[in-house]
């Protein structure tokens, strides 16, 4: 397998944070998505490595282990395990050194480890030399003795929906390293939310346990409604004459239009409360948050002299 450098594949210095990563993969994950990229044939592969890069980098301890191992960050426990149990065994002398002490055992971020101890030089890239070194620390050729088990990969992936979807109870199809995975999403999902589903990542390596998926909600705005929680927030615009002799108003809520009775001498900025006509509650059916009306008032434009001279009479009456 060949080295891949996570960092360039975000495109994120080694020293960025965690906010930057975040940032990048977002940023990256939008435009490569294979749903926005149907005829790109490349797509499908550019998101699986940026779903991978951001796995390993996003967790700050997978990110230690990865600037320290390269791509076999995954044998790192085993590594640190084998190197405690052969501490002063006169084995490979604790990794101080082939049978020596002062040695050590680097890598240049390039893909390229190396090993040096009195002279004793032991190199190879993360293809060749270096596997071979973990052969011999983890299971021999051959079948002299068995290998160990290995955890696959988490997958991470976004899905976009629109706020009415989201208020709704749904199936969604996801594209997930060439399967088809079909989800129910319960009504109420916020944005940024996360869920994982058991199983659903890479297979494990020699019988090991396959990864989870995790899946980031990604709420896109509504032109009518604002959400914050459970509640929604709607402006509604109604002219002078409603607002200062009261009417009626038809508003839109997520369930259809609804009649509101205005008042007469309704102020600008005038908030009205629909109880259970808001967002619903996740996992709580039959329970939903608020819709908050908020009244603007339109004014009048191009008014005949008429209409000027009746206004005039109404403020020299008061």
């Amino acid at each position: 397998m060949a080295y891949i450098d996570y960092y360039k594949v975000l495109g994120v210095d080694k020293t960025a944070s965690q906010d930057d990563i975040k940032k990048a993969f977002r940023r990256l994950a939008r435009k490569y998505h294979p749903d926005l990229n149907p005829n790109d044939p490349t797509a499908k592969e550019k998101f699986q490595a940026l779903n991978e890069a951001n796995e390993v980098l996003s967790d700050p301890e997978k990110r230690k282990k990865y600037d320290e191992y390269g791509e076999h960050w995954k044998h790192a426990d085993e590594f640190e395990a084998q190197k405690r149990a052969r501490q002063g065994t006169g084995g490979f002398g604790g990794f101080g050194g082939f049978g020596a002490s002062g040695g050590g055992f680097h890598t240049d971020g390039n893909g390229t480890y190396w090993y040096s101890s009195d002279g004793q030089e032991f190199t190879g890239s993360s293809a060749d030399g270096f596997s071979d070194f973990f052969e011999q620390m983890f299971g021999h050729r051959g079948g002299r003795s068995a290998r160990s088990s290995f955890r696959g990969q988490d997958y991470q992936s976004e899905l976009h929906l629109s706020l009415r979807d989201a208020a709704h109870t749904h199936k969604e199809v996801l594209n997930i390293d060439g399967k088809q995975v079909r989800i129910t999403i319960p009504a109420g999902v916020a944005d940024g939310q996360v869920i994982k589903l058991k199983g659903y990542g890479a297979e494990g390596a020699n019988g090991g346990p396959t990864g989870d998926l995790y899946i980031t909600f990604m709420i896109d705005s509504d032109p009518v409604f604002k959400r914050l929680g459970d509640d929604l927030y709607e402006d509604v615009t109604i002219d002078l004459y409603a607002a200062l002799l009261g009417g009626e108003k038809l508003v839109n809520t997520l369930d259809g239009q609804v009649r509101l009775k205005v008042q007469p001498g309704t102020q600008p900025g005038t908030k009205v409360r629909l109880k259970g006509k808001g967002f619903p509650v996740y996992k709580q059916e039959g329970q939903a948050g608020d819709l908050i009306v908020t009244y603007q008032i339109q004014l009048p434009t191009n008014l005949t002299e008429q209409q000027k001279e009746l206004l005039r009479k109404m403020q020299s009456m008061n």
